[in-house]
């Protein structure tokens, strides 16, 4: 196998050379630093990048730079970029764990004790994928003069939604160590439906949903691992889009739920569902429409740690929302979490009657404007009618005065 890998090699090497001139003259051709990888620590994959030039000038070249020395495996080698400047080697693979295996990266689950944010779940998971990028020094002979070249990588991912990169160093061998953070955020999803099947999307009328109404809710991950389940730590109502500073209710926390609110699937499977019943904020009371928007901050977990944390979650418990319950993690290790990310739903409207059709602002506004124009005419007609009456009155009143003074003169001649 050995003189095959060095055919392929040389034979890599020769079209190599043929673009070594371009690191001869660039900036880059030079010793290796500690910035020249970048680690994009994406959802589906992992995305590496290597400066190709400190490689070139360390009298190596592509081809003889793989992922943690598999340099037997073409999957594990890297494709060369001299289009762009500075001109890169790419590596790639998916974080999918059969993948993660192939190329000996490694995948690993802490669990730690939640600070913060997470207070109220002791218990928080990350994952930490790690490997490194190691160069093949194909002297045969006692010694050599060319460095070995290790780029070493990590991706911490939070599988509780809501690292800093360090690098290293050493002489005779150059090291270089990117730790970077991701998210699976985007796998995220949520879904409002209408029926306890999750077959029918809940279309929310422009009234408004009738208070009572159950709405049926489904947060699911896509594009991950079977090993990792979705857990709903806290699903809550806002009155507005972003819950800072904005009146809120928890329609549960943990183990802890109200009386409406009805825990399908949690923690057991990829998706999470739930319902509960359509209610309004007592601030909307003036309002024709009760406007909410939900929450539901979620994380991933290994299946088998999820299990234990919903295992006793099955009894029905009310619970004042200023109440929440620690879950234990004897032995853990403390870490501070820094944010949290969560999936919101769009507006959800409420009618504040009792089922009977209901009038938008602008048709109250107008009927208020109607109602206030018939009075301002009726209190118009009143008052020349009455204005009419005093002109009679006093006219009668002007006559008869006339009348009894001539009556007099009369008399007195």
């Amino acid at each position: 196998m050995w003189p095959a890998l060095l055919l392929c090699q040389l034979a890599t090497l020769h079209l190599s050379q043929s673009f070594s001139h371009v690191c001869i003259s660039h900036p880059t051709f030079r010793e290796p630093v500690n910035t020249d990888i970048d680690v994009l620590c994406g959802t589906e994959r992992v995305e590496l990048q290597i400066l190709l030039c400190p490689v070139y000038y360390n009298e190596y070249n592509e081809s003889l730079m793989a992922l943690n020395a598999q340099h037997f495996k073409e999957e594990c080698k890297g494709t060369p970029d001299w289009t762009a400047d500075p001109p890169v080697l790419k590596f790639n693979f998916s974080i999918r764990e059969e993948a993660i295996a192939a190329c000996l990266n490694k995948l690993m689950i802490t669990q730690e004790v939640g600070t913060g944010l997470f207070s109220d779940f002791s218990h928080v998971q990350f994952i930490n994928i790690s490997g490194m990028i190691n160069s093949l020094d194909t002297d045969t002979g006692t010694i050599t003069y060319r460095k070995e070249m290790t780029y070493k990588f990590s991706c911490r991912y939070p599988l509780q939604y809501l690292v800093n990169s360090t690098e290293m160093s050493t002489s005779g061998t150059k090291i270089t160590i990117k730790d970077n953070n991701g998210s699976f955020i985007s796998t995220l999803s949520m879904q409002l439906y209408a029926d306890s099947s999750y077959t029918s999307m809940l279309q929310i009328p422009a009234g408004g949903l009738q208070l009572k109404t159950r709405i049926f809710v489904q947060v699911k991950a896509t594009n991950l691992t079977n090993r990792f389940n979705v857990l709903l730590d806290r699903c809550y109502a806002t009155t507005t889009p972003f819950p800072v500073n904005s009146a809120y209710y928890d329609l549960f926390v943990g183990c802890n739920r109200d009386g409406q609110t009805v825990i399908g699937v949690n923690g057991l499977q990829q998706e999470a569902r739930f319902s509960f019943e359509a209610f309004r904020f007592i601030q909307h009371q003036n309002r024709t429409l009760s406007t909410f928007f939900l929450h539901c901050a979620t994380r991933l977990c290994e299946h088998t740690f999820c299990s234990s944390l919903v295992q006793n979650c099955t009894t029905h418990i009310n619970y004042n929302s200023n109440t929440r319950r620690r879950r234990s993690a004897d032995g853990a290790q403390s870490t501070t979490v820094s944010s949290m990310a969560t999936v919101s739903s769009g507006p959800i409207n409420t009618r504040v009657d009792n089922g009977y059709p209901v009038e938008s602002e602008v048709a109250q506004q107008t009927r208020s404007s109607g109602t206030l124009l018939g009075i301002a005419v009726v209190a118009g007609i009143i008052g020349a009618i009455c204005i009419t009456l005093v002109a009679c009155i006093a006219y009668l009143i002007y006559n008869s005065s006339e009348a009894f003074n001539k009556s007099a003169l009369y008399q007195q001649e």
